[in-house]
């Protein structure tokens, strides 16, 4: 449809999994995805796909922890493409850096500050990164990816769902303080999805059992959020900011 025509918009997270997919279906919308992965290889490899398709996309190693790996990841996409017109922060430690699953006693605290570092600061350094490029052209979008574990609770995982909780409260203030510049923020909240190429039986199990609690009573794949973050990052969306959807096939309300 044509959605994001010759829209650049930063994923990052964007050589794996659901990130890999938000990638494809910017590309597939007419759109310029600059994967920003830790994983450098990966995010060319993605680059590789989208050009073997006829669109157009840059792979960025990037590390959202550090900030002037951030700031790199901002400059090489202005100097590539000469605008920033999205961000989708999507990079995570849970599925690609596995996270312990124990009681709040037991998370090593290396362990919290890692997704900490990651989850939340990463969030705020990409922004702080690429919000300027967008304030000086008076526009852009910002999804940030949370989950939906951080309105349900997720036992035994308190530092990955205390991290998605962040992202919403992350999201309201910078929608209030970016709102006068035009440029949108929006939280999008994926329930558990299989985004592995090939789920171990142990995953499998795990998505069945998520599938089984919810009103659409199949496994989640990554396809399943792309619309979403697809219809944040257009002007279909020019009035929505600040606000939370979760994709989640009914497993909660909110």
């Amino acid at each position: 449809m044509g959605l994001l025509d010759q829209k650049v918009v930063i994923v990052t997270g964007g050589g794996n999994g659901i990130g890999r997919a938000y990638c494809q279906g910017i590309a597939r919308e007419g759109g310029i995805p600059v994967a920003a992965d830790i994983d450098g290889e990966a995010a060319q490899a993605v680059c590789r796909e989208i050009a073997g398709s006829g669109g157009q996309a840059l792979g960025v190693r990037t590390d959202v922890a550090d900030l002037a790996s951030c700031q790199a990841m901002a400059q090489a996409t202005l100097e590539q493409f000469g605008r920033i017109d999205g961000l989708v922060n999507n990079a995570a430690v849970f599925m690609s850096v596995p996270v312990t699953r124990s009681g709040f006693q037991d998370i090593r605290e290396e362990e919290w500050d890692r997704v900490m570092a990651v989850n939340v600061k990463g969030l705020w350094l990409c922004s702080r990164a690429v919000v300027p490029a967008m304030q000086e052209r008076r526009q852009g979008s910002i999804v940030n990816v949370a989950s939906n574990m951080a309105y349900n609770g997720g036992a035994g995982m308190m530092h990955y769902v205390v991290s998605k909780a962040a992202v919403v409260g992350f999201t309201r203030v910078l929608a209030r303080e970016l709102g006068p510049d035009d440029i949108r923020v929006n939280t999008l909240a994926p329930g558990s999805t299989a985004s592995e190429p090939e789920p171990t039986e142990a995953a499998l199990e795990d998505y069945e059992r998520s599938a089984s609690k919810r009103f659409l009573q199949r496994i989640e794949k990554p396809e399943d959020v792309v619309g979403t973050a697809l219809y944040l990052l257009s002007d279909l969306s020019a009035f929505v900011t600040g606000q939370a959807i979760l994709v989640n096939g009914g497993a909660n309300l909110h």
